[in-house]
């Protein structure tokens, strides 16, 4: 008969534990009913009572489905979910014009280093430097 007490003061020491961790971390729109300290007091000098109390009605309830919490009788808040970048087609189009951009500037750069090398290479030979065609507007 004494390992059944030991056993249920355990638990209710455990079940204690557990609620008193669960109120400190609790949000302070999560708590209902009463203020925190009410709740914290509550547990420590009603261990069974008390514990039980909290996590039938001193804390905020949440969907089974989501994390969200719900006020009795609300639906839940409908909440956008973030999209992975490679389903969100404004990111992927944004990547295609910033690599079309880098891909033109790499581009002209290498252009520009080629006419360079050609002008450097006239010049060393005696050939007078290609003009550059100039676009017509």
């Amino acid at each position: 008969m004494a390992r059944l007490y030991i056993l249920l003061f355990l638990v209710q020491v455990v079940l204690a534990v557990c609620a008193l961790i669960s109120c400190l971390s609790a949000e302070e729109d999560g708590i209902r009913h009463l203020p925190r300290i009410a709740w914290l007091l509550i547990i420590l000098f009603f261990p069974l009572v008390g514990s039980i109390a909290w996590f039938v009605a001193g804390r905020e309830r949440k969907p089974v489905g989501g994390s969200t919490s719900w006020a009795p009788g609300a639906r839940p808040a409908e909440r956008h979910r973030p999209v992975a970048p490679d389903d969100d087609p404004e990111f992927l189009r944004s990547i295609e014009e910033r690599s079309r951009r880098e891909d033109q500037e790499l581009f002209r750069r290498w252009e520009e280093d080629l006419r360079k090398r050609e002008d450097d290479l006239r010049r060393r030979e005696g050939e007078p430097p290609r003009e550059e065609p100039r676009p017509e507007v």
